[in-house]
């Protein structure tokens, strides 16, 4: 994908049909591959739920992808363009206590839940973590929700859809929600972008109904398909993209 789409100002689609999760785009897996990292607050005491986590997972990525400092000249421009360019891999490490803190201290942004923190780092090469995140765990994150998750509230809120025959850890879950969400984000135009920003990127996290989801994956709307590198095999339907701006273009 070039890298002029991540900074689109046109009333079009920002990445349309360049979007490098389409799987027809095979050369970002010849360039140097970057990781965006993603450390989620797990403490003993009070773990978060899971779909505050996955949704507030989604929305630190779009956190980034419309910070100032990942556009242009900014300090974390190049590496999210690097990033952008090559496979679009998100990893998800879980901290508590003194490694939250270290991990806070470090360039980024925190993102709240209702009760869920998720820090989002700018891209790093694949090999190239920093020590302070390289070494908190990424197997096992896991988490409940604690109580029943309401429906989704209405036809204007932004939804990310799991695949009800996939099982995947929180951690996973997590990654490929962010994935989703950046789909949307990329094929989205400028003032629709804006409009998802100023809402605080307003979005749910819900697993469809099995009835409903082969109707969604083959909708048109974006679909994230995972690169089989964890948990799942290669080439399986993870997530859809349900915003609203897109499904009115159906």
């Amino acid at each position: 994908m070039s890298s002029q789409h991540t900074n689109d100002t046109s009333g079009v689609p920002a990445v349309g049909a360049d979007s490098a999760f389409r799987r027809e785009h095979v050369l970002r897996d010849e360039a140097p591959q970057f990781v965006l990292p993603l450390v989620v607050r797990i403490e003993k005491a009070e773990p978060p739920a899971r779909t505050d986590a996955l949704e507030t997972a989604a929305r630190a990525v779009l956190v980034l992808l419309s910070d100032e400092r990942a556009h242009g000249e900014g300090e974390w421009a190049q590496a999210v363009r690097d990033w952008q360019d090559a496979r679009i891999r998100k990893v998800v490490r879980r901290a508590r206590g003194a490694e939250w803190r270290k991990a806070e201290t470090l360039p980024g942004i925190t993102v709240r839940g209702d009760a869920a923190q998720v820090r989002v780092f700018p891209p790093v090469p694949l090999d190239g973590w920093p020590k302070e995140l390289a070494k908190l765990q990424v197997s096992g994150t896991d988490l409940d929700d604690p109580r029943p998750v309401p429906a989704a509230d209405g036809p204007a809120l932004p939804v990310l859809w799991l695949n009800p025959a996939l099982e995947m850890s929180a951690g996973k879950a997590m990654a490929q929600a962010g994935h989703a969400a950046q789909l949307a984000w990329w094929e989205l135009a400028r003032a629709e972008r804006d409009a998802w920003q100023e809402s605080g990127f307003r979005l749910a996290v819900r697993t469809a109904a099995r009835e409903r989801w082969a109707e969604l994956s083959g909708s048109g709307l974006p679909v994230v398909r995972d690169a089989g590198f964890t948990e799942i095999a290669p080439g399986s339907a993870t997530v859809v993209a349900d915003h609203p701006a897109l499904r009115a273009r159906l």
